[in-house]
């Protein structure tokens, strides 16, 4: 039994056998692995089947010709997760029954690998469309169940057509067919169809900046890396863990060293990643002086509508950020009606809300209508109650809310859902005609970036703005908070509500520039306590502030020392507007009463 190895004795015996299960299949022994060993602790019979798949596709069709055309894929606009899910599947149809009929032992290894995936992977399989094809497609194949929906079922049988005998550019029109009907219906229309996919040069490919697709350090270049990360993705259906495990990290200072000439250059740089400020150059020198100080010192501000609404010009990060708004617009348009049932209910909830604040409350008073059934108590008691009654009536709309954003880069792989559930708040809010504005931030080099998404007078339209949100670099919390707080102090309205949509987990490196002070790193302990030292002192001016808690579980308890009792945690979108109701309704009733 494998218990009787230790760790490293187990993972070397593991990558063998992987390694030479795939190298007899293929028959080519140069062929470049990685094999998957965790997944093989896991489960042996996923990983060997993956092993046997992945040589069989090495050893009858051109893998090289594949993956070039996902990578071209990719580069046009098409999301990488969904894309890559589908490629897996049309691989596995097209391999299985070559190597099958030359090695009796696979059609049983195949059973077993996957009645391993739907005991270990079911759930996380049934959260996404791809997900349900490939349950579909693993039941049909252990049971012979044909069950799904009409889209799931005519998915199915376009992949198992592959089962037939293919070449390698049979396999890439049926992927290029599945993602244009089932994830982005509008990619021909915007991006062209798969000849001119195909058409994308090698020049075109090694101009774009791919290191933020890349799951490992970058240790070669950057394009070959990438492709070699699809070569290998495409040849398994083993499903990641939800969460991997952290590694204990050593501890160090993450300092940036700058000269006096890049320190320069600093402002050009901003405007060139985060298109050109809306305020003059003076007027955010003016936030500074104001705004960083204590453990902000040596920090400053730069205020933004995006690249894509101000671009100085279009050079990669404008493309990048270009390519991300896609696959935000692309996600909305596959959760349109999850989006218009929860802005529906947080909408109607808010409007019962202000409806009740806007009813008159009737309260005993020494002046106003008189009580008759109150008057016996004249001369007969020696401190009657008070003998009249008055209406008190608070103005249902008297209050301003502000959204703000955690878009650093930890928050990368939950981007569009992030930018989802702003976005149904904020329509929510902008239908029950509520002041508003939507800024998110994020950190880069010693510059805290907040890019406005909407101003408090534009038209409710302005919130299709949060399909441009592009998460990147770090993050400065309670910076961000002061400046957003900053700017709701100046409303007019009695009443302020700051909501924050952050993963708990302040974090920013040290910018040390010429003639810096070098204040501590920002992270950690460090970091949230100074984020909670700014929400306390914002809710002593007057602010109510909520935490709308985005990231994973490990950091839920960042959180909590960060916004204490008002924060919610939103597990799924689909239950956003329940819980963030539940909140509002708390506030603007029972704590926002004076407002």
């Amino acid at each position: 039994m494998y218990s009787m190895y230790d760790e490293m004795d187990f993972q070397a015996e593991a990558v063998s056998r992987l390694r030479n299960l795939m190298w007899t299949v293929s028959g080519d022994y140069a062929l470049d692995t990685k094999p998957d060993v965790e997944s093989y602790e896991r489960s042996k019979y996923i990983s060997l089947y993956d092993a046997v798949k992945q040589g069989a596709f090495a050893r009858f069709y051109d893998k090289n010709a594949f993956a070039l055309y996902l990578v071209k894929k990719v580069y046009c606009g098409a999301d990488e997760g969904p894309l890559t899910e589908l490629a897996q599947l049309c691989v596995d149809a097209a391999s299985w029954p070559l190597v099958a009929a030359e090695r009796p032992g696979v059609p049983e290894l195949r059973k077993r690998a996957f009645s391993d995936l739907l005991e270990y992977s079911f759930n996380k399989m049934s959260s996404t469309l791809p997900g349900r094809i490939k349950i579909a497609l693993l039941k049909q194949y252990l049971y012979g169940d044909e069950g799904g929906g009409k889209q799931v079922r005519e998915s199915v049988q376009a992949i198992l057509a592959l089962e037939k005998g293919t070449a390698t550019m049979d396999v890439i029109r049926t992927v290029d067919a599945l993602y244009n009907a089932l994830i982005d219906r509008s990619f021909e229309r915007k991006h062209g169809d798969l000849k001119q996919v195909l058409s994308v040069t090698l020049e075109d490919l090694k101009e774009f900046d791919w290191s933020d697709f890349l799951r490992e350090e970058i240790s070669e270049d950057v394009l070959d890396q990438y492709f070699h990360q699809m070569n290998q993705a495409v040849s398994t259906l083993n499903e990641e863990p939800d969460e991997k495990p952290e590694q204990p990290k050593k501890a160090k200072r993450r300092v940036v060293v700058i000269n006096e000439e890049a320190a320069r250059k600093m402002y050009s740089y901003m405007e060139l990643n985060f298109g050109r400020s809306y305020l003059s150059e003076q007027e955010q020198k003016q936030k500074k002086l104001r705004l960083c100080r204590g453990a902000h010192i040596d920090c400053s501000l730069y205020y933004t509508d995006g690249i894509l609404e101000n671009p100085v010009l279009s050079n990669a990060q404008y493309v990048n950020a270009r390519r991300y708004a896609e696959k935000n617009r692309v996600h909305f348009r596959n959760n349109h009606h999850l989006i218009l049932r929860n802005v529906e209910q947080l909408a109607d909830e808010l409007r019962r809300t202000l409806n009740r604040r806007s009813e008159p409350e009737r309260q005993a008073a020494c002046a106003g209508t008189i009580v008759p059934a109150r008057l016996w108590q004249v001369g007969r008691k020696e401190t009657p109650e008070r003998l009249f009654e008055k209406n008190l009536r608070r103005n249902n709309a008297d209050f301003a809310v502000d959204i703000l954003i955690d878009i650093s880069g930890s928050q990368r792989d939950r981007q569009s859902e992030v930018a989802l559930q702003a976005y149904i708040l904020a329509e929510a809010l902008a239908i029950n005609q509520i002041p508003l504005q939507i800024t998110g931030f994020c950190t880069f080099w010693d510059y805290t970036v907040l890019q406005r998404f909407r101003r408090y007078d534009e038209p409710r339209e302005a919130n299709r703005k949060l399909q441009n949100l592009v998460s990147s670099s770090n993050n400065r919390d309670g910076l961000a908070i002061r400046a957003a707080g900053d700017s709701l102090l100046q409303r007019q309205e009695e009443g302020k509500i700051l909501i924050v949509l952050s993963d708990g987990r302040p974090n920013d490196i040290i910018v040390n520039r010429p003639n810096s002070r070098n204040p501590r790193t920002y992270s950690g302990d460090y970091a949230v306590q100074d984020t909670a030292y700014e929400v306390r002192k914002l809710r002593s001016a007057g602010v109510c502030v909520l935490g709308v808690f985005t990231g994973t579980e490990k950091d839920l308890m960042a959180e909590k020392r960060i916004f204490g009792k008002d924060f919610t945690y939103i597990r799924s979108t689909s239950g956003f507007a329940r819980v963030v109701a539940r909140y509002l309704r708390r506030l603007l009733e029972e704590d926002g009463a004076n407002f």
